[in-house]
């Protein structure tokens, strides 16, 4: 069950390298044909590649512990991702910080549902917010 408790938990700071290999992979596991992720020195990322951010969060870095959805009754409502600039390239180092935005709960045709966003900001070198994603996931009751 959700823990409303979890709106305000933030995890610590991870590291996420864009490599030149892991864009070109993503790429194609996404059926892009497009040379500006596949071909280009250094390729720009894709607009949902920030997705990989899940690889290189883990324990402290991952505040969605915190929110203890039920994984049989959780969905991935929704993802949104919005860049403050041009997108990163290959070679770039993003800082990331997750934080759980909110939980709600209102009641569904079926019954309850709760809902938890996670915001994660990624920053690069100097700095600068580079992009935001968000997160959105419900648990049926």
């Amino acid at each position: 069950m959700v823990d409303d408790s979890a709106a305000g938990v933030a995890g610590e700071p991870f590291t996420l390298d864009v490599e030149r290999g892991k864009i070109r992979e993503f790429a194609r596991a996404t059926r892009s044909a497009n040379p500006a992720y596949l071909e280009a020195e250094d390729p720009v990322v894709p607009p949902t590649f920030l997705t990989t951010a899940f690889f290189w969060q883990s324990g402290a870095s991952d505040p969605w512990e915190a929110v203890a959805m039920d994984q049989h009754k959780g969905l991935h409502a929704e993802q949104e991702y919005v860049f403050h600039g041009p997108p990163p390239r290959a070679g770039t180092r993003l800082t990331g910080r997750s934080r759980i935005e909110s939980v709600t709960r209102k009641e569904g045709r079926s019954g309850p549902l709760a809902f938890a966003v996670m915001v994660t900001e990624f920053h690069d070198e100097t700095g600068r917010l580079v992009a935001t994603a968000r997160l959105t996931g419900v648990e049926t009751g």
